[in-house]
């Protein structure tokens, strides 16, 4: 057998194994596959790559091209992933363990990529709520910006997901124009290399965007500083080594870490044998012991049911089991392949030891069990090992020590709010899951155990069968969580891209905030175009391009005429007598949305043209009451321009109402679709 030297790519190069490397062993036949490792990398050199020549570049590229960069580098993953797949069966994963890893990592590419496309500007400067009036006048205001942190983000990655654990960090860091330096666990980055090659072979990166380190880091934390950032997965002793670093203490240098925890799934007091929800634990509870041979941080580690239940469970969870598969994953019956390596194995079987003294193993002999088409000895085999703790009260060890393999333990409950003490004992999770068909019983989990877990997991019947499970972290919502889960966030959408920003309060005028944010500030200068501005196409309208309306005088021929017109005959429209009761209006009004009609009837430009779409309105405030006599004119300003595709983008339009008095009426935001 060939045994692979996996390169580390530093600087532009990529250096070969050397001194201080290591050999990394199959977990299927525990032979040398590969060797890794060099102790001779210049960090510094790496970290000046990474700074002066990655991240300029990026920085000169819009969120949208970053977008753009990420749908690309998925696409190209996903047509090479078959090589991926055949090189990931030496860690252990099965088929459907590669879905997880390979195809949920580009996965995660591809949300990032239409989430910044969508929810991001074309631009440079992300801007983080509304504007704030810090005068009476509206000449001095305030904006919250996200700009990109001008360092390097060093990924230190566990072993589990040599491909989605690279993925999930690099996605948000790239949108945010910052270079990352990729280091994932030796174990597994023989997989993490090759995936690197093909990101970079493709040359759709920036030179200095993506570097990768096959073994150690040697001194490269020591020479962070405060535009940096360390993002770690791992165990929580390692964080806690790698945090204390006196150099990221003295620089502030922001560490996000995900680590091990004590993940629990409670079953509802409703969810009684013959209940779908019943059924959904059981099935829940035997994928996460062994997918991926349970080697996930977010893995049921203690199963919560009503003491009345107890027995009930480990008979269907043992029934369940009892069916799995054990083999060499490359073996199309296998359903549940090996751990990682031998080491990871006996590290499995301490711990489960440890969590032995305390309960009882109702399901698993280590020592007796098959294994198809490997050699149970030479490879890194376990079965799935069901615990029954019967006193979940004065145990420790199962609320302490995880098992980071096949490993569960079910334990009992006396009423809800003792489920929800157990599980909080784990001193914060990634994720708790609650299995229930009753909303109170949710309501009730949130309220008292969101503060320990990052993520609660409410599944029934109704959700089931499009829920993506327990233990799957979705690009779209905060993966992390309190405590021992390390107390970090990732992902959370374009949350995880401000990770990688820096968040800066900035005030000024409205023609100052309007130039920083690309986005016009109400009390901006207002240009006029040379023509109405629904003639004028997407790249000619300009921010702040503005058309003032002529006036259009109400009548109370047109509010009778709209209510009967539409239905709306609401009585502070049509009887004198109770609008004056009501004291918000002086009498009968004009409805709001006779007053927007009226209003697009005034600002639009009714020839074809440029303008290809009304596709909404956005914050739409009625002020003031109008009354019959009042009359309304429109101010129309451009906003926001975000292109969209080739052939159109989004337009926002601030549009205000204001009556004779030129008090303010009404005020929205419209969207329309322009073409090119």
């Amino acid at each position: 057998m060939t045994v692979r030297e996996i390169s580390s790519y530093a600087a532009g190069q990529w250096i070969a194994p050397g001194e201080g490397a290591r050999n990394i062993a199959s977990a299927i036949t525990g032979e040398v596959i590969a060797t890794a490792g060099n102790n001779a990398l210049d960090v510094q050199a790496m970290l000046d790559h990474a700074r002066n020549v990655g991240a300029p570049s990026l920085r000169k590229m819009t969120f949208h091209e970053r977008a753009r960069m990420l749908k690309a580098l998925a696409q190209h993953l996903n047509e090479h992933k078959q090589e991926l797949y055949d090189l990931s069966f030496d860690t252990g994963a099965t088929q459907n363990d590669h879905l997880i890893d390979i195809d949920g990592g580009i996965g995660t590419l591809f949300v990032f990529s239409s989430k910044g496309r969508r929810e991001m500007p074309d631009g440079h400067v992300l801007i983080d709520g509304d504007v704030e009036q810090l005068s009476r006048g509206g000449t001095f205001r305030g904006l919250h910006v996200c700009t990109p942190l001008q360092g390097v983000a060093v990924h230190i990655n566990a072993f589990n997901f040599p491909v989605w654990g690279m993925l999930e960090k690099l996605a948000p860091t790239l949108l945010a124009a910052v270079p990352a330096i990729v280091k994932p666990a030796t174990a597994t980055c023989y997989v993490t290399e090759h995936a690197v090659r093909l990101m970079l072979d493709s040359g759709l990166l920036p030179e200095g965007a993506l570097q990768f380190v096959a073994g150690g880091l040697g001194d490269m934390l020591d020479r962070l500083t405060c535009q940096d950032v360390v993002s770690f997965t791992g165990s929580a002793d390692t964080a806690l080594k790698l945090r204390s670093n006196p150099t990221i203490l003295e620089n502030s240098v922001r560490f996000v870490a995900e680590q091990d925890s004590l993940n629990a799934s409670i079953l509802g007091p409703d969810a009684v044998p013959g209940t779908p929800e019943f059924d959904l634990l059981i099935k829940e509870v035997t994928r996460e012991m062994t997918v991926k041979a349970g080697q996930k941080c977010t893995a049921v580690r203690r199963i919560i049911v009503p003491d009345t239940q107890v027995q009930a469970v480990i008979d269907a969870i043992t029934a369940r089991l009892g069916k799995v598969v054990i083999g060499d994953p490359r073996v199309e019956t296998t359903r549940m392949g090996a751990l990682v390596s031998n080491a990871q194995k006996r590290d499995v079987l301490e711990k489960a030891a440890i969590i032995g003294t305390e309960a009882e193993r109702v399901f698993g002999d280590p020592e007796n069990f098959e294994v198809v088409g490997a050699n149970a000895d030479q490879g890194a085999f376990l079965p799935p090992m069901l615990f029954h703790c019967a006193d979940p009260d004065n145990a420790q060890r199962v609320h302490d020590t995880e098992a980071f393999g096949p490993v569960s333990t079910v334990m009992g409950y006396r009423d809800l709010d003792h489920a929800l003490q157990i599980a909080n004992r784990g001193q914060g999770s990634l994720v708790a899951s609650v299995i229930t068909h009753d909303p109170q019983v949710a309501r009730a989990a949130v309220l008292a155990a969101g503060a320990y877990h990052g993520r609660i997991y409410v599944n029934d019947r109704v959700s089931m069968k499009e829920s993506t499970g327990h233990g799957s972290p979705l690009p779209h919502m905060v993966h992390g969580g309190p405590g021992r889960a390390g107390g970090g966030e990732e992902m959370g959408g374009i949350r995880g891209v401000k990770h990688y920003m820096q968040r800066t309060a900035v005030q000024g005028s409205p023609d100052m905030l309007t130039a920083i944010g690309g986005k016009w500030v109400p009390g901006a200068t207002e240009i006029q175009g040379p023509a109405h501005p629904f003639t004028r196409r997407f790249g000619e309208l300009q921010i702040g391009e503005t058309l003032h309306t002529a006036a259009r005088t109400i009548t109370m021929d047109d509010i009778e005429h709209f209510a009967h017109f539409t239905g709306d005959t609401f009585y502070a429209h049509m009887d004198e007598d109770a609008a004056k009761r009501n004291p918000f209006f002086p009498g009968r009004v004009a409805h709001g949305y006779l007053l927007l009609s009226f209003a697009a009837g005034l600002f639009v430009e009714p020839n074809e043209g440029p303008v290809l779409a009304n596709t909404g309105l956005d914050g739409l405030r009625f002020m003031k009451p109008v009354s019959a006599g009042d009359s309304i004119k429109v101010r129309l300003t451009v906003k926001q321009k975000t292109p969209r595709n080739a052939d159109y983008g989004e337009v926002r339009w601030h549009v205000t109402l204001t009556n004779q008095d030129d008090e303010q009426v009404a005020e929205y935001e419209l969207l329309t679709m322009n073409a090119f």
